[in-house]
């Protein structure tokens, strides 16, 4: 028997013994590769996602605070809650003394559902400003929605009895009263 040389050697089958490439064995054919071989030990396994880099720490958004403000309000404004709540979050965060973006927080908060969030930080501005009648305002909507019925009433009241010109203050006022009196039943 000649032995083939394997510089020369091309893969035309050949007669004589099969060889296992020739046997069925297409594993060197196919795109095997032994780091995915299900039958491999387990300490040969690669995790998933083992070649990637690890992903950036929790970064400060680029630019001021007042583009991070303008910023979350404009993604409050297209909708895109998530985003604005982890912007102004930022925002309250370097300048915890602001009103306004503790506002745009609290409304970010709660059409997320953070309700006792939103809660905080209406708080906050009532303790600011007990006159601010949007906060009473949201503070009464986030305590309806955290359950809190009494309280929603309270701050709802408020808010309407200094703004009557505002027809959802009172349409809210009603709805928590309606709330509060089902729920003593």
């Amino acid at each position: 028997m000649r032995l083939r040389d394997p510089e020369t050697a091309t893969n035309a089958p050949h007669q004589g013994t099969p060889t296992g490439e020739q046997e069925g064995n297409r594993v060197s054919e196919s795109r095997y590769d032994p780091r995915y071989d299900p039958r491999a030990p387990d300490e040969e396994r690669p995790r998933p996602f083992s070649d990637l880099p690890p992903p950036p720490p929790d970064v400060v958004p680029s630019g001021e605070v007042y583009d991070w403000f303008i910023r979350g309000c404009d993604l409050l404004d297209s909708g895109d809650t998530n985003a604005a709540v982890q912007l102004l979050d930022h925002c309250a965060q370097a300048e915890p003394e602001s009103r306004q973006v503790r506002e745009a927080l609290a409304r970010a908060q709660f059409d997320v559902g953070m309700y006792d969030q939103a809660r905080v930080n209406f708080e906050w501005i009532l303790s600011i400003n007990p006159a601010d009648d949007y906060a009473q305002f949201g503070l009464g909507l986030a305590a309806t929605k955290a359950g809190d019925l009494k309280s929603a009433v309270e701050h709802l009241a408020l808010a309407a009895a200094m703004r009557p010109d505002i027809a959802y203050y009172s349409t809210a006022l009603r709805g928590a009263r309606a709330a509060l009196t089902a729920a003593q039943r």
